[in-house]
């Protein structure tokens, strides 16, 4: 037992600690640290993505222009937009005095003026010859006051 006689000198001497020379150490994992990042997009880059999903599917053209809709925390907007030439033919927002002195928007709109908006969209529409339209509900999740709109339209002779 020659190659264990360090131990056992080691041991005689009354020590507690097990001391091995560098050659035997074992070398211990070294523990990185964890790190938790918080989520780097915000909901207006995520309804950005998924308005640009629907884009791709939905494009407005002469026969059939794009109903867009846009919600802000205060206003409502709605467009219809032939794409082929860039150009809004028609429109209606929560800003315009038609609806602003019919209803005050000061804690945000709610479905009722969603669903006088959609009249008033319609109503342009028609004025202007178009009955089809491909809605586009701008990444907001069909509920609610895009629903409304879009509803509001539809009863007042819009077909989507």
């Amino acid at each position: 037992m020659a190659s264990l006689s360090f131990l056992q000198s080691t041991f005689a001497a009354g020590s507690q600690q097990l001391f091995l020379p560098p050659k035997y150490a074992v070398p211990r994992a070294q523990t990185l640290p964890i790190i938790i990042e918080a989520k780097a997009r915000t909901r207006r880059e995520d309804r950005a993505a998924r308005h640009s999903r629907v884009r791709k599917k939905v494009e407005g053209t002469p026969e059939r222009p794009r109903l867009c809709v846009f919600r802000s925390n205060n206003h409502l907007y709605v467009q219809v937009i032939d794409d082929t030439k860039m150009h809004t033919l028609a429109s209606a927002s929560t800003m315009q005095k038609p609806v602003s002195e019919e209803f005050s928007c000061t804690s945000g709109p709610t479905i009722e003026v969603a669903k006088k908006i959609g009249e008033v969209i319609a109503k342009n529409c028609l004025e202007k010859g178009i009955t089809k339209v491909a809605f586009d509900r701008g990444g907001y999740p069909y509920h609610g006051r895009v629903q409304a709109i879009a509803e509001a339209a539809r009863e007042n002779g819009l077909e989507f």
